[in-house]
């Protein structure tokens, strides 16, 4: 592992404060980077819990820019595909005249591959070997990490251009219903239905306000769209326009389909990471009554994510994962929903899990020379790994918590006090109070001569953040709403 640059004289160090007697509260205040007054609960925290969600929303629908990455991307693909059918409209490109529902299927596949797990595995395991290279200019692989992180954008994009060659599609059929399968028709038109509804479970309000009810709605009606699909490519081509019949004599005429194939790679797509499921013992236990820590066996690289589940049709739960690269990894699971609650309060013995890890934005730590990694709370847990494990990148922690000790345990504690302090900046806001994230963390990147930053906290928080760095010249990263 390359070295990372020393601290100055007067440069922050590793904060771990273990009691809250007043003259180790004044000791360890002396040694944080900016001293910052102690925060102070509100007195009503219902309406403090309410304004919080309302931050959070203004910050998933407006804050996050007008221009991000990932809304060019979702305006450049539909109006790619909107172009397309204008140029189809005016007679000049005829080849889409009777491949409308090509165009639709390859739409899907499209947003398949930018939800796809195990593809973006590969894809960002390609980016960090490519771009990855002390020779490769900062501005591009700031670019690549924008794009990587904004998949979505293209997976929204094709998801309403995929609506409209379909609506194309079915007009072009109804104008010469003759010559077409009625039962294809009303199968189309079912799953136009169900590709519209998913549409509408996935705008941003309704994602965030009814989070479960999109997660489900989108997985019922993309199992449902897939089956229906099949059943019209089936329909579709094994129907006789002359006879008004069907046949089934398909493999000849199967083998010719451009639908075919893209739909198999679709199903494959989707398919994989439930043929990939596995339940496995798991080792829950809980320091406090805010987080829970689940142990797995085996070692799992740095930046990498999970996901577990209680009950696999249902519900999934994205983690970061710490890995000590020896024999075991783990989660940490703040307790702030049903879930992650539960594991506090009734401790299972057994979960199921994805044994394909995927990458996220951590990941792409590995792609830069000098990383500053910030996280809040239970955030900890994607960027632990790469403290513990040797990687490409030399990887700075800066971490604000409460109770580190009485919240996430003696062991994660040790893990990160026990390292030199140009790796771990440790604040505990118990003893320390709340400082202020953003100046603070300017003022480690200045210290530092790191060259991106990355960030894992709540929206409020990740765009504080992001938006300091950026006003001081600085890259970062941090979530978007659809990460």
């Amino acid at each position: 592992m390359r070295d990372i640059p020393n601290f100055p004289s007067g440069s922050p160090s590793i904060i771990t404060p273990s009691s809250k007697d007043s003259t180790r509260s004044a000791s360890c205040t002396e040694q944080v980077l900016i001293s910052m007054p102690p925060f102070v609960e509100s007195k009503k925290e219902a309406i403090r819990k309410s304004e919080k969600s309302k931050e959070r929303l203004s910050v998933i629908l407006l804050d996050q820019g007008l221009f991000t990455v990932y809304k060019r991307l979702f305006v450049t693909s539909l109006a790619l595909n909107i172009t397309l059918l204008v140029v189809l409209a005016l007679k000049k490109f005829q080849y889409a005249k009777h491949r409308a529902t090509l165009f639709s299927i390859g739409n899907l596949l499209a947003l398949t591959l930018c939800r796809s797990e195990a593809f973006l595995r590969i894809v960002f395991f390609l980016a960090v070997k490519v771009f990855g290279h002390s020779w490769v200019p900062l501005s591009i692989k700031n670019t690549v990490t924008s794009i990587l992180q904004s998949l979505g954008g293209i997976h929204s994009g094709c998801g309403l251009s995929s609506l409209a060659w379909l609506i194309y599609a079915l007009i072009l059929t109804l104008i010469d219903r003759e010559n077409s399968s009625p039962d294809a028709i009303a199968v189309a038109t079912a799953i136009l239905f169900l590709l519209w509804v998913s549409c509408l479970a996935a705008f941003p309000l309704v994602r965030h306000v009814h989070h479960n009810v999109f997660e489900r709605i989108h997985r019922l009606a993309g199992w449902s769209a897939l089956a229906l699909l099949w059943v019209f490519i089936i329909l579709t081509i094994s129907y006789d326009p002359l006879t008004k019949s069907y046949h089934y004599k398909l493999c000849s005429r199967l083998i010719k389909s451009q639908e075919f194939y893209f739909t198999i790679a679709i199903t494959v797509l989707i398919i994989l990471p439930w043929i990939t499921m596995r339940r496995v013992k798991v080792n829950v236990f809980s320091p406090s009554k805010h987080a829970s820590i689940v142990k797995f066996q085996g070692v799992v690289k740095p930046g990498l994510l999970g996901r577990i589940s209680p009950s696999p049709l249902s519900e999934w739960h994205a983690f970061g994962i710490i890995s000590d690269g020896k024999k075991e990894h783990m989660m940490v699971a703040g307790a702030v929903g049903d879930f992650t609650n539960s594991l506090v309060s009734n401790p299972p013995s057994h979960l199921w899990v994805r044994t394909i890890n995927f990458a996220g934005l951590p990941y792409l730590a590995n792609m830069y020379d000098r990383v500053l990694v910030v996280a809040t709370g239970s955030g900890i847990a994607v960027f632990l790994s790469f403290v513990l494990q040797p990687c490409a990148a030399n990887v700075c922690l800066l971490w604000v918590a409460k109770g580190i000790e009485q919240n996430f345990g003696k062991e994660i504690k040790d893990w990160v006090t026990g390292h030199p302090k140009e790796k771990a900046i440790i604040h505990d806001t118990e003893v320390l109070g709340r400082p202020n994230l953003p100046q603070m963390t300017v003022d480690v990147v200045k210290n530092l001569g790191v060259e991106v930053v990355i960030v894992t906290s709540n929206p409020v928080g990740s765009r504080d953040i992001v938006h300091a760095c950026k006003a001081a010249g600085i890259p970062a990263f941090g979530p978007i709403w659809d990460s």
